[in-house]
């Protein structure tokens, strides 16, 4: 083989290999060219992508953080409300009752007023006729009365009298004088009475205005709770935590019972004069209040927002005030005035396990420890707590700490 033929062999296997390296030509820069340029627009567009997620992330975290703490506003809010609704209402208890106490004293003062005056009178007149008789004798008929005595006996005696008299005109007297600073402090005291009777009155205006702006406060607090998802929901958790607790009040109380019920039968005496008797009420047991019923035992779904929740009794709307009744005699195990979202709250043991609960009362009326009748009155109908449906008694059934239907208890 000659030189020549060899030397084109060698190029044309060395261009035949891979990787070898080729001259680029102005078309394929150009192409280069574009192919980063699209690159780095597709980075940059990445980029301002991710940017606006951040952007979105950080929006919708700070928009949480601003809901939550309405939510937490609300909720506070409302609970000092009702705190301040309570202070007030058992303010306005305490001034009726000083009022009455007030009305009392004063018909008392009043009336020994009346009476002292009458015998001040009278006494007034005896002194008169007294004074007269002594005007018309004069003032030697005493010194002739015991001279014309005929003995010393007669003396002695006639002077015992005439000390006698005279100890009954100052006794008289000191009678006037008595009833006369009688009379005057009564007509005091009335002043006082019916002055403390004012201040009582304007005090019991003011509290009545400051219920009057709490109430209105209150209801705007439910309303935003009503028509917010976000604060709905967290008021719903609240109630749902104040019925753990209620659980575990409960577990309190049923031991407490049973470890009365081991000691009364180790007496030889019986647990409680209730026993067995609501459980033969099942089904006949009149209702605590009459009204519509707005929430039913077991889950509840919102109309609107569609969060449900677990309703452990039921919810009888009734008017404000309306007598709240024991549906069974028993005795009243526990009270509160400020039961976190249930507001104001009686609970009923009517024995063997079985407890009644009556919440978001206005007022309480039944004392703790005592035994109470049926169609005793325990309360009124109030919307203490977080009342989320008004002017409503919540009422449970309770076996130990299992909630039951009520409606399956009630006629």
């Amino acid at each position: 083989m000659t030189r020549r033929p060899l030397l084109a062999l060698l190029a044309a296997l060395a261009l035949m290999a891979p990787g070898a390296p080729r001259a680029q030509t102005p078309e394929d820069s150009a192409a280069a060219v574009r192919r980063r340029e699209e690159e780095i627009r597709l980075e940059s567009a990445k980029r301002r992508e991710l940017e606006e997620v951040r952007q979105q992330a950080q929006q919708s975290r700070e928009q949480a953080r601003k809901l939550k703490g309405r939510e937490t506003q609300a909720l506070g809010m409302l609970k000092r409300t009702e705190r301040e609704l309570n202070l007030t209402r058992r303010r306005l208890r305490l001034l009726q009752q000083h009022r009455a106490k007030l009305d009392q004293q004063i018909d008392v003062t009043q009336t020994s007023l009346e009476r002292t005056v009458v015998s001040l009178e009278q006494q007034k007149g005896r002194l008169a006729r007294r004074l007269r008789n002594m005007y018309k004798a004069g003032a030697s008929r005493d010194l002739e009365f015991l001279l014309s005595t005929r003995s010393f006996a007669q003396l002695l005696a006639r002077w015992d009298f005439v000390v006698m008299v005279a100890e009954q005109d100052r006794l008289l007297l000191e009678d006037i004088q008595g009833k006369k600073e009688q009379v005057e402090a009564d007509q005091q005291q009335l002043v006082s009475n019916r002055s403390e009777v004012e201040q009582n009155a304007r005090e019991t205006e003011r509290q009545n205005r400051k219920l009057d702006t709490l109430r209105r406060q209150r209801a705007g607090t439910v309303q935003q709770i009503r028509t917010q998802r976000q604060t709905y929901e967290a008021a719903a958790a609240e109630l749902e935590k104040a019925a753990r607790d209620i659980q575990r009040l409960l577990a309190r109380l049923e031991a407490r019972r049973r470890e009365e019920e081991q000691r009364a039968r180790a007496q030889g005496r019986q647990p409680e004069p209730y026993t067995g008797d609501f459980a033969r009420g099942r089904g006949q047991l009149d209702w605590p209040v009459r009204g519509d019923l707005v929430g039913r035992f077991g889950p509840e779904k919102h109309p609107r927002f569609g969060t449900v929740t677990l309703n452990n009794g039921v919810d009888i709307e009734a008017p404000a005030g309306t007598p709240v009744r024991a549906v069974a005699k028993g005795r009243v195990d526990y009270t509160s005035d400020d039961y976190g979202s249930f507001g104001q709250i009686v609970i009923v043991n009517h024995g063997d396990g079985y407890y009644t609960l009556y919440m978001h009362l206005s007022e309480i009326l039944a004392q703790q420890g005592l035994e109470v009748q049926s169609g005793q009155v325990l309360g009124r109908v109030g919307d203490s707590g977080t009342s989320l449906k008004g002017t409503v008694l919540h009422f449970e059934v309770r076996k130990g700490g299992s909630a039951l239907d009520p409606e399956d208890w009630l006629k």
